[in-house]
């Protein structure tokens, strides 16, 4: 039987995966309000719906940047979490 080893934490790169994340959802948003253009009313709703669950994630996900920027300032300590 093999003894799996998990990977070290590595969370260097987190707050730049972290803004990547960020600018496709923005993109994605976009997509969605230009194609809202020729959308019927049932993708109508369904795009607005969507897109209400983007801006949520986006809100999250920027709250993850700070908490991330903070650990990283603080050598992510195992104390701070």
């Amino acid at each position: 039987m093999a003894h799996n080893k998990p990977n070290p934490d590595d969370r260097s790169d987190n707050v730049e995966k972290l803004q990547s994340m960020i600018v496709h959802t923005i993109e994605n948003m976009d997509e969605a309000e230009e194609s809202m253009k020729f959308a019927n009313a049932e993708d109508l709703a369904r795009i607005e719906a969507k897109n209400e669950r983007r801006r949520e994630s986006l809100a999250s996900l920027r709250s993850e940047i700070k908490d991330e920027y903070q650990a990283q300032q603080n050598g992510y300590n195992e104390d701070n979490y």
